[in-house]
Parts: C-alpha cells; sequence; structure tokens
C-alpha cells in the first residue's frame, strides 16, 4: 500500500509512517512544520519507501502516483498551539479536509480522518460514546479546534455520501509518548518537564477533573486497524482508565524521583471537567483495545524526555508562561529546513 500521511511529522503522524513502514507499506509524509519537527521523521529519511513532502495541506495536495490511503492527521493539537494558530487551526480542518478528501477521490484511496474528543466538549454523558452529539461551545476559546473536528467529520460524511469516498472516522483521546514537544502545553508533556526541570507541577482547577490516558503504540495500532477496515464510523479510539489530573501529576512525581510541588490555578474556560472513552465500538468493529498501562506508557516517556533534557530545560519558560488546558502560549516556534526529497 501507498499511504500519504497528513501532518506526518507530528507526534501522532510519525509514529503512524513508522508503523506504516515498518509492516512494509510506503508511505508519503505531507507537514508544513507549524507544529511536527523534522527530527521526528529523520530516522526514515533515507528510507527507500519514504518521501517527506513539505506542504501546507490547506492551499493545496497534489500527490504524484497512485494513493491507497490518505491518513488525514494535520492539525495543531494542543491548546497552546491552536490558540497561537487560530485561523490556521480552522484552514487545515476545513479546506485541508477537503483537499485531502479531494486527493482521496480522485485516487480511489481509503480516507481517514483523526478526529477528536473534543467534539464531545464538555460532556454531560458519561463516559462518552460516538452515540452522543455533544457540548461544545461554538464561540468560546477552545472553539477554533472543536469545531474544526466537528467541521471535518460532516465534510467527511458529505464526501463519503455524495461521491462515495471511502471514509472512516476515528476520534482520538488524550495519547502521549516519545515524541512529543516538551513545550506543547499537554498535561503529560507539561508535567514530566517541570518534574525533571524540579519546578512546581502547575494543576488548572482543583485537579479532580478527570482524563483517559492512551499510549501512543496503542493508538496507532487502532489507526492502522480502521485504515485496514471498511468502517466508516465514527469510533473512539482512547484508554478507558480514567484518572484524575492530581492523580497524574503524583505518578509523574513518582516516576521522576521529582521533589517538585504542586500548585494549582485557575481553571481556563470551558475545560471539560471528565473525559473517557467508550471504546465498545473499537472492541467490537476493529478487535482493538489499549495493552500498554498509563504507568508503563509514561516510563516509556520520561526517558525519552530524560534523553532530551536540553530541550526540557528550555521548555521551562514556555510552560510557565501557557497554560496547558486554555490560554493561548507564548511558545515561539523554530522553523526548520524543509528536506530536499519531494513526493
Amino acid at each position: 500500500m501507498r499511504a500519504l500521511v497528513t501532518g506526518g511529522a507530528g507526534f501522532l503522524g510519525s509514529h503512524l509512517c513508522e508503523a506504516l513502514l515498518n509492516r512494509g507499506d510506503s508511505v508519503v509524509c505531507a507537514d508544513d512544520l507549524s507544529t511536527g519537527r523534522l527530527e521526528n521523521v529523520a530516522a526514515f529519511q533515507e528510507h527507500p519507501r519514504f518521501t517527506f513532502l513539505r506542504a501546507d495541506v490547506s492551499h493545496s495536495l497534489r500527490v504524484r502516483g497512485p494513493v491507497d490511503l490518505v491518513a488525514h492527521l494535520a492539525s495543531p493539537a494542543s491548546p497552546p498551539d491552536y490558540h497561537r494558530l487560530p485561523l490556521e487551526t480552522l484552514a487545515v480542518g476545513s479546506r485541508g479536509t477537503e483537499n485531502a478528501l479531494e486527493l482521496a477521490a480522485e485516487k480511489g484511496a481509503r480516507f481517514v480522518l483523526a478526529s477528536t474528543s473534543e467534539v464531545y466538549g464538555d460532556p454531560t454523558v458519561h463516559p462518552q460514546a460516538e452515540s452522543y452529539w455533544g457540548n461544545v461551545s461554538s464561540i468560546g476559546p477552545r472553539s477554533v479546534y472543536d469545531e474544526a473536528k466537528r467541521f471535518a467529520e460532516a465534510i467527511s460524511m458529505a464526501y463519503a455520501r455524495s461521491l462515495g469516498v471511502n471514509v472512516g472516522i476515528v476520534r482520538i483521546f488524550n495519547t502521549f509518548g516519545p515524541r512529543m514537544r516538551a513545550e506543547d502545553g499537554r498535561v503529560v508533556s507539561s508535567f514530566i518537564a517541570q518534574a525533571l526541570n524540579g519546578d512546581p507541577l502547575t494543576i488548572y482547577g482543583d485537579g479532580q477533573q478527570t482524563r483517559s490516558f492512551c499510549y501512543v503504540d496503542d493508538l496507532v495500532r487502532g489507526i492502522v486497524a480502521m485504515t485496514d477496515s471498511s468502517e466508516t464510523g465514527p469510533i473512539n479510539l482512547g484508554n478507558p482508565v480514567e484518572r484524575t489530573v492530581q492523580e497524574l501529576a503524583e505518578l509523574v512525581l513518582e516516576l521522576t524521583g521529582s521533589g517538585s510541588p504542586i500548585e494549582f490555578h485557575q481553571l481556563p474556560k470551558d475545560d471539560p471537567t471528565r473525559r473517557r472513552p467508550d471504546i465498545s465500538l473499537a472492541e467490537t468493529l476493529l478487535g482493538w483495545h489499549p495493552q500498554v498501562s498509563t504507568e508503563e506508557g509514561l516510563h516509556h516517556t520520561v526517558e525519552y524526555f530524560r534523553a532530551h533534557r536540553r530541550e526540557v530545560s528550555a521548555a521551562a519558560r514556555s510552560i510557565a508562561g501557557a497554560q496547558f488546558e486554555g490560554t493561548p502560549s507564548k511558545v515561539a516556534w523554530r522553523d526548520a529546513p524543509a528536506m530536499a526529497k519531494l513526493a
């Protein structure tokens, strides 16, 4: 199979590229490097079945030759990123998704959309099943991401119904693991970086809001299972083991051996108070369920950050200026040179 992965140099995208290469597929990785990083795919740069395409899929998307799969992962995904890039987030969810769908229609390819648990908003139903329509503010500070993904789902289904595109939608719940950026503002990366730096772990709210954390290897297995299926979805992918943010902070302190204190700050507007996937459909239709515990996944992630201490140290100021679930970050992105090898 020849696969196109949009956002392929990002955290999740690079792991998906690696999984597809490892099983013998050819991969075209498209990324504009606004939040992705070349170092995430550096190990594949010379791979004979890997091609890097530097492109903003919101503007255009052209790939020469056959394409059997379009996996659309391109989007800022952490709150600091989509607050820093609000118009770009809306554009990639709308125009970018349509460009990816047009390519899939042209090539006769399977199209898999990486949607998000954020389509459920601050849920009034718990756990969240795919039948739940959500509780989302269309004008709140998180709406640029939430509504971009909701539109992406809508246009994907319109292409499926109107043009017969082979569409699959996965709704991804909180995922973590190696290749996360230390300053990306997500709760796992922020806690680990703060703990390794000896800085206070910042919890927004009383720490009793819950999340369900899925290790990246498990999540990618689920995406691959969806690409190989004929299911349309949407299908939830995530770890149904629910824990509070304070429990996560205490676990990170234990795994890092850090003596950092925990500080509590005001909860940002529209921050979901509970999040847990119902994965019954994934288990039944894809034969998928998580296999890596949160503790084991955190151990691997801590070791990754320990091996990238310069980045972790540099992230301290950025994390201090950003609320991981709410207000805009002041993170400055350092653009990277493009690879010469293009699709």
